[in-house]
């Protein structure tokens, strides 16, 4: 996952683990202890983009969406983590899509919210990509989604090589459409990599633009299964 930010905003922190209902977790955090993507001890992975494309925004007293992933950080099943989504103040939060990815029943589950409905639908359990832009969503759609396209037809599509330099690329070319983006007033500005094997899931994190560090993350830590 990049992560792509006004350049104003105060930098997020490096990973940590902590114990959230008897599961450990791992995340990075904002300074103001929200997240954006989360790994716990059930191999189940949460990641939070903004849904730009819905114009809708809370107008009073909002709650930052990224209360969102640290509140379903323990989860371990969709239906749960549907319950507490919705059990969370919505009508405070503004537009997001949120994807969870449950490795031990190898499901993922995508949550949108738009200020109106939540809904939930189940995408397969493919190579995809999910894509955010506050700049134009619908082009940068089209152009990371043709990146994404293209890399996989290389002969070392899926590893973790292939996901680091897939995560740096500038193609088309640098600007606001590449996947590792940058444009006068916000840039990528990390990039967390989770990667789950048998028993064993890592996460590992780079608190710059990939493209700034190559391919070696800054952080790598493992949560075992409990």
């Amino acid at each position: 996952m990049n992560r792509d930010e006004k350049r104003t905003r105060p930098p997020g922190l490096a990973p940590t683990r902590f114990m959230i209902g008897g599961r450990e977790i791992i995340c990075p955090t904002e300074p103001g202890g929200g997240t954006w993507i989360a790994l716990n001890d059930a191999q189940t992975t949460f990641a939070l983009i903004n849904w730009y494309a819905v114009k809708a925004a809370v107008k009073t007293n909002a709650v930052s969406r990224g209360v969102v992933v640290k509140s379903l950080a323990a989860e371990v099943s969709p239906a749960a983590s549907s319950i507490i989504l919705a059990g969370l103040p919505l009508q405070q939060i503004n537009p997001f899509r949120l994807i969870g990815f449950f490795g031990a029943q190898r499901e993922i589950r995508e949550w949108r919210w738009d200020l109106k409905i939540l809904t939930c639908g189940r995408p397969s359990w493919d190579a995809q990509p999910w894509i955010s832009s506050g700049f134009d969503e619908p082009q940068a759609q089209r152009a990371r989604s043709s990146t994404f396209r293209v890399a996989l037809r290389r002969q070392d599509a899926g590893s973790l090589r292939w996901l680091r330099r897939l995560h740096s690329s500038h193609a088309p070319f640098c600007g606001p459409f590449s996947i590792c983006m940058h444009r006068a007033e916000a840039a990528t500005v990390s990039y967390t990599e989770v990667a789950v094997f048998n028993r064993r899931a890592t996460m590992s994190h780079c608190n710059q633009a990939p493209c700034e560090r190559g391919l070696m993350p800054l952080f790598c830590g493992e949560v075992p299964r409990l």
